[in-house]
Parts: C-alpha cells; sequence; structure tokens
C-alpha cells in the first residue's frame, strides 16, 4: 500500500534536547547553522567547487578565523549536510512506524518515499551536494544509513514470517540501497527532475520484492 498524500515534515530537522541550552551553546549551535545555511545557499548557487570558504564567511558575516571554529575545513559541511539528512529520515521514519505499524512491505514504502521527497523537496540543494558528496568518497567513508534500515525492516518482516526465511537482511538492505543511490544520481545527473523521484523508487522497489522470473 503506498501514501501518496503523506507528508515529508520539515520540523524534524530540529532536533529537541533533554534539557535548555545555555546562552553561549545555543549561540554557537546558531553560529554553526548559519554558516552551514550560507554555505549551502553558495554551494546551490554557484557550485561546490566554486563556493570559497571565505566566500561563505562574508555572507554569514564572519571572518574566515571564525569559519575554522566550527569546521575544520570546507568538505565538513558536506558531512553534516549526510547527517542532518540521516537524521531526518530516521526520524521520520520513526514517527511513522510508532504511530502505524505496518507490514514489511509498506515500511519499505514508506522509506523508499521519505528518500524520494526529500529529494524532490530540496532538488537544486541535493543536486549540488550530492556530486560534492561522491566526489569527497563520502559513499565509501560514511555509514550506509539506508541499508540499515532497509536491513532492518527485512529482519522484522522474516521474524513475522512475512520474508523468506533465507533471504539475508543485510544482503538485501545493501541492494535497495545500492538501487536508490543508482537511481538517485541519474535523476540529479538531468538539469530538471525527468520525473517523480518517489514513483521511480516505488516501482523499482516493487520489483525487486516482485523478482523478474514468472511464477
Amino acid at each position: 500500500m503506498v501514501y501518496p498524500g503523506a507528508k515529508f515534515n520539515r520540523s524534524l530537522d530540529v532536533k529537541v534536547d533533554a534539557a535548555p541550552l545555555g546562552r553561549r551553546e545555543r549561540r554557537r549551535r546558531e553560529a554553526k547553522q548559519r554558516l552551514y545555511d550560507c554555505a549551502l545557499a553558495l554551494f546551490t548557487e554557484r557550485g561546490y567547487e566554486a563556493t570559497t570558504i571565505e566566500d561563505i564567511a562574508e555572507k554569514a558575516d564572519v571572518s574566515r578565523g571564525t569559519f575554522f571554529n566550527y569546521f575544520q575545513r570546507k568538505e565538513d559541511l558536506i558531512s553534516m549536510w549526510g547527517a542532518k539528512r540521516r537524521e531526518r529520515l530516521s526520524e521520520y521514519i520513526d514517527t511513522v512506524r510508532t504511530t502505524s505499524p505496518n507490514g514489511f512491505v509498506t515500511d519499505l514504502e514508506y522509506s523508499m518515499s521519505a528518500l524520494g521527497r526529500m529529494n524532490e523537496e530540496e532538488w537544486p540543494t541535493t543536486r549540488t551536494m550530492l556530486l560534492a558528496w561522491v566526489k569527497a568518497g563520502r559513499p565509501m567513508l560514511e555509514e550506509p544509513h539506508a541499508a540499515t534500515i532497509f536491513a532492518q525492516i527485512i529482519q522484522a518482516g522474516r521474524a513475522r514470517g512475512e520474508v523468506a526465511p533465507e533471504v539475508d537482511p543485510d544482503r538485501t538492505g545493501n541492494l535497495l540501497r545500492d538501487a536508490y543511490f543508482g537511481i538517485l544520481y541519474r535523476w540529479t545527473s538531468y538539469e530538471e527532475p525527468p520525473g517523480s523521484l518517489v514513483d521511480e523508487l516505488l516501482s523499482v522497489l516493487h520489483t525487486i520484492l516482485a523478482g523478474v522470473l514468472p511464477r
């Protein structure tokens, strides 16, 4: 079952702290977020390679030295972008699965739809940052978060008898992650979105689940 009316909740960007922050820590977080926001705006406008640390500092109205109080190098902004996306996806999926427990197929559809919407809503930024993310070698260095989410869903489905016992959750999770990134790379290679990313992700998901051989 697909839920086309479900909306990606941008409020999940903000992580709620257990205790109120002190003024100094709050200002530090606000300054780091401002630098990050300015950097992404410049990356989207000019491209990652063409944007310098000086450009980011100038747009954020701080000194170049202030930038290094929060980031050791420009590439750290790519890691922050990836971390924020992983956090948003995890919180969104956790919220959906807590409020409405479903079978593994529906959970996978929710996960793929969430990934699709996140990229569709941030098309220009995604297109720029994904290229920078790949060039920086992040796919090889950072945790395969999507694969872990998919594997957990498959594992839960297998425990409930919805998935064949011989299916390996980790291998299947990696397969779904690879399919997702392959589609995303191709989708962002166009100057304009070539169609609905959500629809394409769900179509490939259903093909993987159903198989290609006649029954």
